[in-house]
C-alpha cells in the first residue's frame, strides 16, 4: 500500500523482515487498524492530501509506518492539533489516532470540545481497555473487575464505570457519523474498514465530523495469547460496548451549505485583533540611542487583579505599533484575584528570538512577593521599579541595580481608580526608560478604548501622573537619569 513507508525504519534500520512489519505486539490490535487505515487512504486516492495527528501512547509510533503528512501531540492534545490542521488547510484530510487513555482521559475535555464544533475531521479511537504503552495502568475504559497494575485487586465501583467515548460522542450535537467496531474476528474487521474508509469519506466530502471506535486487543498486558485476547474482546468487551452504528446523518457538504471562512482576516475579526500591515512604514526610523542593547527584556510581576498581564500587553501592543518587533508571555495564578501572575516582554530593534525574560532588564513589581522572587534575576545595571505604596519595605535589594520607587497604588487612588496603577507603573515605566517614542502609549489607550471612552480620561490621566511621579522624583533619589547599564543590556542572544 503506498499510504504506507516501503521500508519501516522502526526495525532494523530499515532492513530485513522486520522492516516489512510493525514493531507490536503480536495480536496488537494496532496493526490490523493500520493496515485497514492506510488501504482506505490508497482507495480514495488521498495520500498527498494526509495529515495523521499521533499523540502519546503506542498511537504515537503511526509515524514511522504512515507516508503521509505527520503530526506528532502532547498527550490528550491529537483534536485540538488536528483542528489547527484543519482552520490552517481546509483541504486537508486530517484523521486523529489516539488510544484509550490519551483520548477519554488526560484528552477527554478536547475531545468532546472539538466533536462538538463538528469540523469535518475523522478521529480513529482504539479502545483496549487499558494503558499500553505506560504499563498497563487502568483506564477509563477498562472493565469491572479488570486487574491491571493500578487495580491489582480489579476494577471496583469506586473507580467507576467503564466510558462508553462512542455514545458519549454520539450525544453530541457536532458530530455526524459514530460507530464501534471490532477486531476479533474476519467478519468484524471487514466492518472495520468499512467504517473507517466511510469516517474518511465524510471528511472527503466535507459532510462533518465522524468518530471511530475500535475494540481491540492488547495481548501483553492481558497476559494472554493473541487467540485469547480475541476471546476475551468478544466475551468481555463487546457487551460492554455492543457494536454498531451509533449516529449517522446525512447531511450536505459543508461547502454546499456555505462554507466556512478561513481566511486571516475573517478569523482575526471573531477575535477582535487586527492584521499587522507589513506595508506600513515604520514610525521610528531607529532604536533609542541611550539603550545600548537592541533587544531589552521587561518582567511585569505582581498579583491576580493587579493588572500586570494587561500593562504587558499594552506595552508590547505599543512597540510593535511604532515599529519595533515585541512578544509577550503570561504566566497566571491559580487564583483570578491573589495568585501570583506575572508577564515577560521583549522589545526589540529587530526580531525577538528568545520571548523568555529570565534575567531581566527591567522589573516591575507591584507586590512584595513579586519584588523578592524576581529582584535577584535582574541583572548589575538594570532598573527595578516597584509600588512603594503596597511595598513599604523592600529589604535588602540586589546592589548595583538601580531602584526606583513609585507608588502607584496611591496615585490611582487619588485619581479614584485604584485599579488603573497599572498605567500609573506604564507611565513610570516610560519616563524612567524612555524606550518608546513620547504619547505612543498614550495612542494605543485611546485605541483599545475607543468603544469606552468615559475610561479614557481617567487612564490618560494616570499614565501623566506616573510620568510626573518620576520626574518629580516622588519616592525616589536612587535613579539618576534613564539610561541602563550596559552590564544589564548585554544582547539577549549572545
Amino acid at each position: 500500500m503506498s499510504a504506507f513507508y516501503d521500508h519501516f525504519s522502526r526495525h532494523a534500520h530499515g532492513e530485513g523482515i522486520k522492516a516489512r512489519s510493525t514493531h507490536y505486539c503480536p495480536g496488537c490490535g494496532h496493526g490490523v487498524a493500520h493496515r485497514d487505515l492506510a488501504a482506505a487512504i490508497d482507495e480514495l486516492g488521498i495520500q498527498d492530501r494526509t495529515v495523521l495527528i499521533s499523540p502519546v501512547g503506542c498511537s504515537v509510533f503511526a509515524y514511522y509506518y504512515f507516508d503521509v503528512g505527520n503530526s506528532q501531540a502532547a498527550h490528550g492534545r491529537a483534536p485540538a492539533v488536528a483542528l489547527g490542521h484543519k482552520l490552517a488547510h481546509p483541504e486537508a484530510v486530517v484523521i486523529s489516532y489516539q488510544g484509550d487513555g490519551d483520548l477519554a482521559s488526560i484528552g477527554l475535555a478536547e475531545t468532546i470540545s472539538i466533536a462538538q464544533m463538528g469540523l469535518p475531521i475523522t478521529v480513529i479511537f482504539i479502545n483496549n481497555a487499558i494503558y499500553g504503552m505506560t504499563g498497563g495502568q487502568l483506564a477509563p475504559t477498562s472493565l469491572m473487575g479488570q486487574k491491571t497494575s493500578t487495580s491489582p485487586d480489579g476494577r471496583v465501583a469506586a473507580m467507576g464505570q467503564p466510558l462508553k467515548m462512542a455514545e458519549l460522542i454520539a450525544s453530541l450535537d457536532g458530530p455526524v457519523y459514530v460507530e464501534r467496531v471490532a477486531l476479533f474476528s474476519a467478519r468484524e474487521r471487514v466492518k472495520a474498514r468499512k467504517a473507517i474508509k466511510k469516517a474518511i469519506t465524510n471528511q472527503v466530502e466535507g459532510r462533518g465530523y465522524s468518530f471511530i471506535e475500535i475494540i481491540a486487543e492488547c495481548p501483553t498486558h492481558l497476559k494472554m495469547s493473541p487467540q485469547e485476547a480475541e476471546a476475551w474482546v468478544k466475551t468481555k468487551m463487546e457487551p460492554v460496548f455492543p457494536l454498531g452504528v451509533k449516529k449517522d446523518l446525512t447531511v450536505e457538504p459543508w461547502f454546499k451549505r456555505g462554507a466556512p471562512n478561513f481566511e486571516p482576516e475573517a478569523v482575526l475579526g471573531l477575535s477582535g485583533a487586527e492584521r499587522l500591515d507589513e506595508d506600513k512604514p515604520r514610525t521610528i526610523a531607529n532604536w533609542p540611542d541611550h539603550l545600548p542593547a537592541r533587544d531589552i527584556a521587561i518582567k511585569l510581576a505582581g498579583s491576580g487583579g493587579d493588572g500586570a498581564q494587561t500593562a504587558a500587553l499594552l506595552l508590547t501592543r505599543t512597540a510593535i505599533s511604532v515599529g519595533f518587533d515585541a512578544t509577550a508571555i503570561p504566566s497566571y495564578g491559580p487564583e483570578s484575584r491573589g495568585g501570583t501572575s506575572y508577564a515577560d516582554v521583549h522589545i526589540a530593534e529587530q526580531e525577538v528570538l528568545n520571548p523568555a525574560a529570565s534575567e531581566p532588564h527591567v522589573l516591575v513589581a507591584f507586590n512584595a512577593p513579586s519584588l523578592a522572587k524576581f529582584a535577584p534575576t535582574v541583572p548589575a545595571g538594570g532598573l527595578i521599579l516597584y509600588d512603594s505604596t503596597v511595598v513599604t519595605d523592600p529589604g535588602r535589594l540586589p546592589a548595583g541595580r538601580r531602584i526606583l520607587p513609585v507608588p502607584f497604588t496611591r496615585i490611582a487612588a487619588d485619581l479614584g481608580r485604584p485599579m488603573v496603577k497599572n498605567v500609573v507603573a506604564l507611565g513610570a515605566l516610560q519616563s524612567a526608560l524612555n524606550l518608546l517614542p513620547e504619547d505612543s502609549l498614550v495612542g494605543t489607550l485611546r485605541h483599545v478604548l475607543h468603544d469606552k471612552p468615559a475610561l479614557l480620561p481617567l487612564n490618560e490621566s494616570a499614565y501623566a501622573a506616573g510620568q510626573r511621579a518620576v520626574h518629580a522624583g516622588d519616592g525616589s533619589s536612587q535613579i539618576a537619569d534613564r539610561k541602563l547599564e550596559p552590564a544589564a543590556v548585554a544582547p539577549a542572544h549572545g
